[in-house]
This record gives structure tokens, sequence and C-alpha cells, in this order.
């Protein structure tokens, strides 16, 4: 679909929704449409294309209804290895200065991003992938410093769902030289979004079952004020933006494109639903000698446990 323009009095708030789709609005798209029917039904809606379904009459009613919201865009082949080199440079200390990507493919998927209005969704959600992690590191980027980045999609029907994926990333490194690192995919492209679609409403159901509560307030809050209160998480459902291309946040909340720190985000909720302690990648029992010479005696008791 096109983005949809953000009306007062149509999409704005969930009241206003619900009687434009009464009313039959053009402005509505249907993927709204089929969000608040699931909201109302008291069912999880993840959007799987770029699209701005989640316009705030969406969100809102989402809030009110306390279900579950999440998107955007499968993350399936190009933006997904795109979000592991940016963030592999830019940590490295590598300056990404132009990224640019080119595709083609002949399923649907392609005949409608042949249209400039759909292309438009599409380009916004594959472009913004390199944002936070361009601006986690303001030694390399200024403030509002971005590298050149385009993305071409085209539609050429012979190739069917085989995709074409093309991309060159050209970098600043030592005394001004220049680097630069070019990758070709082809891959199924549904194929690769169907797992997604399993993970997806399997770790969307299972986040509809968990709760939690705080033992301790926040920061300027008087210790203990959150205990006894159990809570679902935030009806829009971050967690699941290591599936997503352009990851749909709680308002006010900072997007996380890394996919390793996304990645990590879903590990360690689900260590702490077994009582574990989250992954810190420290292994400082590995580091220090001391730490290393217990470790061995706690391996060498286990085994000799296990052995009697």
């Amino acid at each position: 679909e096109r983005f949809s323009d953000i009306q007062s009095g149509v999409n704005d708030t969930a009241d206003n929704l619900l009687n434009c789709i009464a009313k039959g609005e053009g402005e509505v798209s249907p993927s709204s449409i089929f969000a608040v029917a699931s909201i109302l039904e008291g069912c999880t809606y993840i959007n799987g294309s770029p699209q701005n379904t989640f316009v705030p009459g969406v969100v809102e009613l989402a809030r009110k209804h306390k279900v579950f919201i999440a998107g955007d865009d499968f993350k399936s082949g190009q933006t997904k290895m795109k979000s592991v080199m940016v963030d592999f440079l830019v940590s490295a200390g590598i300056k990404p200065v132009s990224i640019v990507s080119y595709n083609h493919l002949g399923n649907n998927d392609g005949k409608n991003l042949s249209s400039a209005a759909q292309f438009r969704s599409k380009e916004i959600s594959k472009s913004n992938v390199v944002d936070d992690m361009v601006a986690s590191n303001n030694i390399l980027f200024s403030k509002d410093e971005h590298p050149d980045h385009v993305v071409v999609i085209k539609y050429v029907p012979y190739v069917a769902d085989s995709k074409r994926a093309m991309d060159e990333y050209t970098s600043e490194i030592f005394m001004g030289g220049k680097n630069t690192i070019v990758m070709h995919n082809t891959c199924e492209d549904s194929l690769l979004a169907v797992p997604l679609i399993y993970d997806l409403v399997i770790l969307a159901e299972l986040c509809e079952r968990i709760t939690m509560k705080r033992t301790s307030g926040l920061e300027g809050e008087e210790s203990g004020s959150g205990e006894d209160k159990w809570e679902s998480f935030h009806p829009v459902l971050s967690l699941l933006s290591y599936m997503l291309k352009a990851p749909f946040v709680p308002g006010g909340t900072p997007v996380v494109n890394a996919l390793f720190t996304q990645r990590c985000a879903v590990i360690n909720v689900l260590r702490a639903c077994l009582g574990l302690a989250p992954d810190n990648h420290m292994t400082l029992e590995h580091r220090f000698e001391s730490m290393i010479d217990e470790t061995r005696s706690n391996k060498r008791a286990r085994l000799s446990t296990q052995m009697q």
C-alpha cells in the first residue's frame, strides 16, 4: 500500500478512525481496517508490509484494548545483511559514506512495488535501517549527518520469486583512504519470509503470556512503588523487531536496528522467563586467573559427581 496521510478527524484518534471506517472514508487503508478488526477481536496484529498501517488511531485502539501490534515489514534478506554490515563498520570505526542497494524480482511483491506510491513505502522501511547505528557513533558522524543511501527495486517478471539483491558499501578509512564492499545475493523471497511468519506468531503468542513486576522503583520514585503490580508488555510489541525491517516502537522510546542487539533482547527475555541471568558476554570467568582456576575446579567436581 501507499503511505496514508495522517488527517485530523480521520485516523488521528481511535474514535475518529472507527467512525471513518463506518463511513467508508477513502484515506483509511485496507491494512488499517484489518488491524482494527484484529484488535477488536483481541488478536495480535503483525504488519509484514512497509506501509504505515499503524496510524495514531490504530495505536490508541490497541492500547485501549490491550492488544499487541507489531511491525513493520518482514526482514528476510538484504535488509538483514545491511543491519549486520553497517553495525560492523560503524563499531569498527569505519565510516560508511555511501550505501547503494539494488533489487529485482518478479513475484507479486515486485509487481506491486513497480508503482511509485507503493515503492515509497518500501524505500522508507529499507532506508531507515542504518539510522540508529550511525547515530550511535558521534565521533564518526556529526549531528544529523548520514551516509548517502539509495534503494532501487525493479520488477522483472521472468525471475519470478528468485530475488536478486546487490549492495555497494563505500567507507572512509585511515588517512583519507576508501574501502568498498560489494555483495550479491540471490534468494527465494517467499521461502525466506514464511519461516519469519511462524517465528513472529510463536513469539507474539508467548509474549501474550508474559507479565512482570518491578520490585524497586525507577529513579525518582519511592522504592517499592512498583511492587505487586503485574503488567504485560506495551501493546506496541517492539521485542519482535529482530524480524522486522522498520521497527515500530512505543512513542518516546529508541528505535534499535542493530541485528545482534535485537536478538540479544529476545534471548534475554526468554532467559528471564526461565529464571536465568541475562547474557552480558563479559565472560569474566575466562579472563582472570583466579576465576579460571575456580571454573576448572567446579567443572572437575561436576564430572566427578556424574561419574559416581
